[in-house]
């Protein structure tokens, strides 16, 4: 029960990736609380009928709002330990053919609605002298990239400048910010990828994606949700600053017969 007594935040986490976290927090014992602006949320509260979640449909686009919430978690659990910045979108377009506005959703969400939820956070955790803060980049933009995936990686790039910049700003108050860097799990946003690729058979391309990584498969939501745990627990003390890749192996083959 590396969480039990601690109190976490965790964006997006009605489905996909956050809902893993939330999932495998929940098992460590931590008291969690989902931010989501999907209509999700409810449904996803009904399935996991824990007392120890709470749940507020929430835009962190909208920095009012995200102050709003805050104070309300800290008015009714005292305290926020963990923040889980794990809201984002992924939208597949050709650079040039690119609106503005889907551009601008990317940033306003992936970076500016991370921003604005850590920016309301960190006060709190500075004034206890603690605190996790875990950011779902990627490998993405960091490290690879396709086609279509211009707005989604710089915002991702971002988010890992965001990450460092941030562990030496608060080091001094004992907090630690880390990111992880996902390569391909299975989530409603790959779902959504492989039908934006091919509607008629979406199977085939989560198929053809799986036989490019080394261990053959797609990761779970619960094999990243172990590893934020991890960042989040204190089993990761001295640990601040990195981005850490979970992705199967497939940001190592140096050709795509190599290792497959």
């Amino acid at each position: 029960m590396k969480l039990e007594g601690k109190v976490a935040i965790v964006t997006g986490g009605a489905m996909g990736n956050g809902l893993g976290i939330v999932k495998v927090f929940l098992k460590y014992g931590a008291d969690v609380i989902i931010i989501d602006n999907s209509d999700k949320l409810q449904a996803t509260l009904q399935e996991l009928r824990n007392p120890k979640v709470l749940g507020y449909s929430g835009d962190i686009r909208d920095k009012n709002m995200m102050n709003a919430i805050v104070n309300d978690v800290i008015t009714k659990k005292g305290k926020i330990d963990i923040l889980v910045n794990n809201a984002g979108i992924a939208k597949l377009q050709p650079f040039v053919k690119m609106s503005d506005e889907v551009r601008d959703n990317h940033f306003d969400i992936n970076i500016k609605g991370t921003w604005n939820i850590t920016q309301a956070v960190v006060p709190h955790m500075v004034k206890n002298n603690y605190g996790r803060i875990v950011n779902l980049s990627s490998v993405t933009g960091p490290l690879v990239a396709d086609t279509g995936e211009v707005a989604y990686a710089t915002t991702k790039a971002a988010l890992l400048g965001f990450t460092k910049s941030l562990a030496i700003e608060l080091v001094k108050n004992n907090i630690t910010v880390n990111a992880i860097m996902p390569g391909y799990i299975m989530t409603p946003m790959v779902e959504g990828i492989a039908k934006d690729s091919d509607a008629t058979n979406p199977q085939s391309v989560v198929d053809g994606i799986a036989s490019g990584i080394p261990l053959g498969r797609l990761g779970t939501i619960e094999e990243l949700g172990e590893l934020a745990a991890f960042l989040a627990s204190d089993e990761s003390t001295y640990i601040t600053g990195q981005g850490i890749v979970i992705d199967g192996g497939s940001t190592l083959p140096e050709t795509k017969s190599v290792g497959v």
